[in-house]
């Protein structure tokens, strides 16, 4: 791999990983579980409004065998808030950079483009509807970041990035986490398929308390409806199988198993180790895909650093390539390799991390029709205001 040269504006913004900040709402979410607030109705217009926001500068190289190499320089600029209308009801709002990229934000600054072409022109709405809570359950209407539960952040069959259009609810006690919710994928603003596609979800966590640390294990099944014969949803197979006119071969009816270890203590940090597999009834072949991870420290106090490798083989059609992870492998299905991620905080609003990937390309996903080396790496900078 070639060596890494920044400049200083590039090095100026080298933050945390995509998959290490949390989204602006839940963000908002935790914000909100630590202080208590006073009823809706004794609280004025300027108090019902919680705003949340971060932009992430990156440096960032693409190494490949199959295709000529990328190193660019990118942004993602996030926007949330949440207006409280009652007690347990409130409105979400969002918007990301990215032009409706269903699993991305980034956009990449061009040498003959001028700063203010940039950000604004970009936005879209990524988040918007109701949220209801009751003593155990949260119930959500219209675009929200998704719900299902992921094992140390498992971008297996769900990107950091994607929302769900529809309705959903979550059921969360001491001892289970229920996930449950019915979308339509094509409702997202980039969807470019030429027939409608449901989306059932439903996911179960059992969480135990162990005298040497905390263990989850869940199931869940993903049931897409009018994926086969349909043409692609975004413009791209991501890995999953098409015929001669590029219209998907295999509905995509997905169950996932995992398996969480939590450890508090382990050489002064906590540790957590978790497993997962996929797997696509809809396709008669090709339909397997699994990770395994590892995660040291968690960065949460200035400081704070934490570290995370993972494994991942994910064959063509174990999962919708247009929701699972958008950056290892180029996105998408059809490949194996490592990632490690680490990230650093910083400042009480300011984190900087590295993703490296080590990845091999499955014949079919590579652009010459053999396995092709695939290397990437991220250097970020975000700032959460």
């Amino acid at each position: 791999m070639k060596k890494i040269v920044l400049s200083m504006a590039a090095l100026a913004t080298v933050v945390m990983a995509e998959g290490d900040i949390n989204h602006p709402h839940e963000r908002i979410d935790e914000k909100k579980a630590s202080n208590v607030p006073a009823p809706v109705a004794q609280r004025s217009l300027f108090d019902r409004v919680h705003l949340k926001n971060d932009l992430r500068l990156r440096y960032e190289s693409i190494e490949r065998d199959d295709k000529d190499n990328k190193y660019r320089n990118r942004y993602r600029l996030r926007l949330g808030a949440r207006i409280d209308l009652l007690d347990n009801l409130e409105f979400d709002v969002g918007m990301r950079s990215g032009f409706a990229n269903p699993t991305s934000g980034n956009q990449t600054f061009h040498n003959d483009e001028p700063l203010k072409d940039y950000f604004l022109q970009s936005l879209r709405f990524n988040v918007m509807g109701l949220a209801y809570k009751s003593d155990h359950g949260m119930y959500k209407i219209g675009r929200h970041p998704y719900m299902m539960y992921r094992p140390i952040k498992s971008q297996l069959v769900w990107d950091n990035d994607i929302s769900m259009n529809g309705l959903n609810y979550q059921y969360k006690d001491d001892s289970k986490l229920i996930t449950l919710g019915i979308n339509q994928p094509t409702l997202e603003e980039a969807s470019v398929a030429k027939d409608d596609v449901n989306l059932v979800v439903a996911q179960y966590v059992h969480k135990a308390k162990m005298d040497s640390g905390k263990l989850n294990v869940g199931a869940g099944v993903y049931y897409y409806d009018g994926f086969k014969g349909n043409s692609r949803i975004f413009g791209s197979g991501k890995g999953n199988s098409l015929d001669d006119n590029n219209l998907y071969e295999n509905d995509y009816h997905i169950t996932e198993a995992f398996a969480e270890y939590q450890v508090k203590d382990v050489l002064g940090k906590p540790l957590k180790l978790a497993a997962g597999v996929a797997y696509n009834f809809g396709a008669d072949k090709n339909n397997v895909g699994y990770d395994v991870a590892a995660q040291l420290g968690k960065a949460k106090h200035v400081g704070d650093w934490q570290v995370k490798y993972s494994y991942t083989d994910i064959q063509e059609d174990a999962v919708l390539g247009a929701y699972s992870d958008s950056d290892n492998f180029g996105g998408g299905t059809g490949a194996r390799g490592h990632a490690l991620r680490g990230k650093y905080k910083a400042g009480n609003n300011l984190y900087i991390a590295g993703n490296f990937f080590f990845d091999t390309l499955y014949a079919s996903k590579s652009s010459t029709d053999k396995e092709a080396k695939y290397e990437r790496v991220q250097l970020d900078v975000i700032y959460k205001f």
